[in-house]
């Protein structure tokens, strides 16, 4: 990885340029009694739930002031979301980032040799998205997204 080197022109840094954190995901056993806390004891908003069958995943997202919360609810006990539920019981599971252009922000990372788990984006509950490995972020499961336009 060579964190040194810099991207061929300022508008290509401009669109792969991080903007903030978009969500915080979180892998639940149950949706449904994940909503008692987080809607009804924090009084959170539900902006929009789906069923993700690639990702085998039932999904909300939730707002938080200017960010949000994604809970994941795996369909079944296989996929990454099931592994990852009957390791750890659930909790934090990702960090999604938001960039202006997600190809712009994978070809950075590729400049970087940061290694990516998607090789193109791929649609998500929040727009168009895609990971990057842990094992360049210090352990830390890392989603760019950007964001459907509204």
């Amino acid at each position: 990885m060579n964190p040194d080197r810099s991207p061929r022109t300022t508008a290509d840094s401009e669109r792969a340029a991080i903007k903030r954190i978009h969500h915080v995901g979180l892998v639940v056993a149950d949706l449904e009694q994940a909503y008692r806390f987080w809607r009804g004891a924090l009084g959170l908003e539900l902006i929009c739930e789906a069923v993700l069958e690639e990702q085998g995943v039932r999904a909300a997202l939730l707002r938080l002031g200017s960010s949000q919360i994604e809970l994941l609810q795996p369909l079944s006990n296989s996929g990454s979301v099931a592994r990852f539920l009957a390791r750890s019981g659930g909790g934090l599971h990702h960090i999604c980032l938001e960039t202006g252009e997600i190809e712009a922000a994978m070809a950075r990372a590729r400049e970087l040799e940061l290694p990516l788990i998607d090789s193109s984006p791929r649609a998500g509950l929040a727009g168009r998205i895609c990971f990057l490995h842990p094992s360049a972020t210090h352990g830390v499961l890392i989603e760019y997204v950007e964001p459907r336009k509204e």
